[in-house]
């Protein structure tokens, strides 16, 4: 299947660890033109050099705390003076935020949703424009599973996740006129950092695999999932091949939720 990234021009926020990584090094070996986005420059170096080993190209890095609207029309404008212009924007950055409702006070509300929520609007807004120019674009925004059906003590996350996913579906319908798809992600226990700080707290006498396919994560599939699988389903959404979808989001999380 062509996904039509060759030349494509791409964001990647929280693009230097994790499922960001692993969606820009597809897309960059695809033939995109990829920006990383982070707040600290060390792991953006590193992930960069990563890609350029693997696939001999070396995309933008920028280091922005994507909470910040001015870090953000900095890193656009930084972007567009590079690249051109901006076809594909993916709202990766975030991290797990889980504690009882009366744990959370208001500063923990505040950077939770200045993180997920207006980071995303921010990045969406200052890309628009280009996007427009090129006639067209793409933006995933990365959610979690629990934005859809949130626990107890998950809180601020769900509610950022949910509003993330209000926010997809309303974009989706304003932007579709000007071309510009808005799909989301919604994702389940995949490794990352954290997923392996879990691992070594819990279970550091198990192997990761032994851990990953743990029982008690009672995951339909059978295990935990790779940062790369959850890459594969974000560049197809910001693809060619998925011309006709928007306003969805596509739980990633090996059958666990129990919502569509």
């Amino acid at each position: 299947m062509e996904l039509g990234f060759k030349g494509k021009r791409a964001i990647i926020t929280g693009g230097s660890k994790g499922i960001g990584l692993a969606t820009a090094m597809l897309l960059a070996s695809e033939g995109a033109l990829v920006a990383l986005i982070a707040r600290n420059e060390g792991p953006l170096k590193e992930a960069a050099q990563r890609i350029a080993d693997k696939t001999g190209t070396q995309p933008l890095i920028i280091a922005a705390d994507v909470s910040v609207e001015t870090e953000v029309q900095r890193a656009v404008g930084a972007i567009v003076e590079r690249f051109g212009g901006i076809d594909i924007l993916i709202n990766n950055a975030g991290t797990s935020a889980a504690k009882p409702f009366e744990a959370v006070d208001a500063s923990a509300w505040t950077a939770d949703l200045n993180l997920k929520l207006f980071g995303a609007v921010y990045f969406a807004k200052s890309a628009l424009p280009y996007m427009r120019q090129a006639g067209g674009g793409a933006i995933v925004n990365v959610t979690a599973v629990g934005g859809k059906t949130p626990s107890g003590s998950s809180l601020p996350t769900s509610v950022s996740r949910a509003a993330g996913l209000a926010l997809t579906k309303a974009m989706s319908k304003d932007l579709a006129s000007d071309g510009i798809r808005v799909n989301a992600v919604c994702i389940g226990l995949i490794r990352s950092d954290q997923i392996e700080r879990m691992w070594q707290a819990a279970a550091p006498h198990m192997t990761w695999d032994e851990f990953a396919a743990d029982p008690r994560h009672d995951i339909p599939l059978g295990r935990i999932g790779r940062a790369e699988e959850a890459a594969n389903v974000i560049a197809f959404l910001a693809s060619d091949a998925a011309s006709y979808v928007t306003g969805t989001a596509v739980n990633i999380d090996g059958g666990k939720a129990a919502v569509l």
